[in-house]
């Protein structure tokens, strides 16, 4: 059974998973602009929702802290750069591989 666990490097704009303290996987990320920048520190993912539409594309992974959550996008452009309102942006293809991966607790920690 895998120990799966996140890392957010906001600094690279990957999005690490963790079996372990082995990296699994790395994605590119889209993360919070200077007035609404992503939240760093440790949290844990306390929800999922398929398909929650609009900006937040094809998934939705919600952390807990309130408001904050790891979700798709209905705009790929945005990858890789500093756009978001602090929450961390993936390509659907890339959420939704990640969402079959981890469950509802898994640990995330975002570091600058």
């Amino acid at each position: 059974m895998p120990d799966y666990r996140i890392i957010v490097d906001l600094s690279d704009r990957q999005l690490y998973l963790l079996d372990g303290d082995t990296v699994v996987k790395g994605y590119p990320i889209g993360v919070g602009k200077m007035l609404t920048p992503t939240p760093i520190g440790d949290y844990t993912i306390i929800n999922k929702q398929p398909n929650p539409g609009g900006p937040f594309g094809a998934f939705w992974m919600g952390l807990s802290k309130p408001h904050y959550g790891i979700h798709g996008t209905n705009d790929p452009s945005s990858i890789g750069h500093i756009v978001s309102h602090g929450c961390i942006r993936m390509f659907n293809s890339d959420v939704l591989e990640l969402a079959s991966l981890v469950a509802i607790g898994t640990r995330v920690t975002i570091r600058g």
